[in-house]
């Protein structure tokens, strides 16, 4: 028999148990991420958005960073999060090697942005998202988000300050930036991004173009470079966060989100980070000595690059699309004046 006191026990022991089992069940989720930066760089590109990411998610998931080359090469990235042997990563397209029609477009396209407010923008309001996400969902892989880092500078053992000094120079550079440059007589060199400063340091590398002049600072380079080319061949890096699609999914909707806001954080820690860096580094740095290419010199680089997005339009309809966003983006941006554009495109 039932009584009052015995059923009111019972209702009462029966909340309790419902919410201890789930949460015996629920097993911590670890996720491996691979930056394409060493650890120096790592320290303001990803790292303090990671740590808050965990620090926030605490025992439901957590997020083991790794920095350049780590678990495997920069070069195969793509390919290890696809096969599920990374679960995330945080590379330019360029630089992973994705088989997508859109890689020639990350890293440094040439003059594709004048500024790093110009790369979100285009992902988020001229339509790069949308053909991101449909070429990296084709591929298996998750586009969470797209960013802006410095600009594409060259930094070099020897003075640059016309189109004539860069022929012959070994140059670490993106693949795509080293395919524009090599008709100016620039040798593209593919290395370890953490052999960079030593390869420099032996005569190995000329020069280096992957940067800005914080990042020149912040690495390691400026201490084994003498100059800084004021020039440069794009105004900002398109870099992205991916995911493996098979991890992503598992995910809770708010775990997705909680990604999406911290990556959005890291993005705009990079965008005055960069911006101030910049700056204040080509004032007060004493390490590097700028020089320039006279602007009716540099024009013609500018104009190659016309061109040249016209050879990689004629590759695929996806890349032609891409082509004529940037063409329209630049175009409108021109015509909107300062402080959008001063002068030509």
């Amino acid at each position: 028999m039932t009584t009052r006191r015995k059923f009111l026990t019972t209702a009462a022991a029966a909340p309790a148990a419902a919410l201890a089992a789930p949460a015996l069940a629920q097993s911590k989720i670890t996720w491996r991420l691979q930056t394409y930066a060493g650890a120096a760089l790592a320290e303001h590109v990803i790292k303090p958005a990671i740590d808050s990411f965990n620090m926030i998610a605490g025992d439901e998931m957590q997020i083991e960073l790794y920095y350049a080359d780590q678990l495997v090469p920069t070069g195969e990235l793509f390919q290890a999060m696809q096969r599920g042997t990374i679960d995330a990563v945080q590379s330019d397209d360029d630089s992973m090697a994705s088989p997508t029609d859109v890689t020639v477009f990350g890293g440094y396209f040439p003059f594709a942005s004048r500024y790093s407010l110009d790369v979100p923008v285009l992902f988020n309001q001229y339509g790069l998202n949308e053909i991101w996400d449909e070429e990296y969902s084709k591929v298996g892989v998750k586009h969470i988000s797209a960013g802006a880092w410095d600009p594409c500078h060259f930094a070099t053992k020897e003075p640059i300050r016309s189109l004539a000094d860069l022929k012959g120079k070994r140059v670490f550079t993106f693949p795509t930036a080293g395919r524009f440059m090599a008709q100016f007589g620039v040798i593209p060199v593919n290395l370890p991004w953490e052999d960079i400063e030593v390869a420099v340091q032996t005569g190995e590398l000329d020069g280096i173009a992957w940067s800005g002049i914080t990042e020149d600072y912040t690495v390691g380079w400026a201490d084994v470079t003498n100059y800084f080319l004021t020039n440069n061949i794009s105004g900002a890096w398109a870099g992205s966060f991916f995911a493996n699609m098979e991890r992503w999914d598992e995910l809770s909707p708010r775990l997705q989100e909680l990604l999406k806001v911290c990556m959005d954080q890291s993005h705009y820690y990079r965008q005055w980070w960069y911006w101030g860096g910049e700056a204040s580094l080509r004032v007060d740095g004493t390490k590097m000595e700028l020089t320039s290419i006279p602007d009716e010199e540099w024009q013609t680089v500018e104009d190659a690059a016309v061109k040249f997005w016209d050879e990689i339009a004629a590759e695929s309809p996806t890349k032609a699309k891409v082509v004529e966003i940037l063409k329209k983006y630049n175009a409108d941006m021109v015509k909107a004046g300062r402080p959008y554009r001063y002068g030509k495109a």
